[in-house]
């Protein structure tokens, strides 16, 4: 799913949008001192840091496939429990955090029902557990690259495809999973961007199926992709709505 990539690069690409999500969930799905929480998918580490100033570094612990990611949240956070594990084989015991995140991660998980399953096994009973995922039916803030890609490719294949990225859909998998009091949330933050450079070079990096499909693509559909976006975007300022959709539920 080109996520083994170096951490600065996710960073680069993603760090812009997923950062300001991070603060608008923990408004939403605060954890609180004195909890044992887990970010599922951590990544580099930006929610992973966002909850250890809530509750405390040693009482944070993250899981993420890539290794690269999992070096850069160590080293961003020491003394938190990084580990590099799968969504669906959680290395930790039953019953064992007060909250659990996954940010930005249900959608790409291969065994979603899997996933959600080790979620609330490792959830005491309770727990809150809070999940997002960026809309791809328009409003996301990689809707401009798609768009761009499928007006220069016609056989693309985007987003869309994954469970998670429609509104309701992550509820509705929380539910599946056995969550209760499952409610469905919408996000939005909305970023800036100087110039068409500063917006398109990091697609050019290969992170996520977006860079992926860039890498992929021969010379010449790079070009066209990069001609129909500036010609959507202009050459700046842009600003783009990063709507995402979101699920917070409960163990039972």
């Amino acid at each position: 799913m080109a996520f083994d990539v170096a951490a600065e690069a996710y960073d680069r690409f993603m760090g812009r949008y997923s950062g300001p999500l991070a603060e608008e969930l923990l408004e939403v799905a605060a954890a609180a001192p004195g909890q044992r929480v887990l970010d599922v998918g951590c990544g580099p580490g930006a929610l992973t840091e966002r909850l250890a100033a809530i509750v405390g570094p040693d009482a944070v612990a993250g899981v993420d496939p890539s290794a690269s990611f999992v070096a850069a949240a160590r080293m961003r956070l020491p003394r938190a429990d990084i580990r590099l594990a799968s969504a669906e084989a959680l290395p930790f015991d039953d019953a064992s955090f007060d909250g659990v995140y996954a940010h930005l991660v249900v959608q790409f998980i291969p065994d979603q029902p899997a996933g959600l399953a080790e979620m609330r096994r490792v959830a005491r009973p309770g727990a809150r557990v809070a999940v997002t995922a960026w809309d791809q039916t328009g409003r996301g803030p990689l809707a401009a690259y798609w768009a761009a890609a499928h007006a220069a490719d016609a056989h693309v294949v985007d987003e869309l495809s994954m469970r998670g990225v429609r509104e309701g859909e992550l509820a509705g998998l929380l539910r599946e999973a056995g969550f209760v009091d499952v409610e469905a949330i919408a996000l939005e933050v909305p970023v800036h961007h100087a110039t068409f450079e500063e917006w398109w070079e990091p697609y050019t990096l290969g992170v996520g199926p977006a860079g992926g499909h860039f890498r992929a693509s021969d010379p010449a559909t790079r070009d066209r992709i990069r001609e129909e976006a500036r010609s959507a975007l202009g050459d700046g300022p842009i600003t783009l709505p990063g709507r995402a959709w979101g699920a917070i539920g409960a163990a039972p």
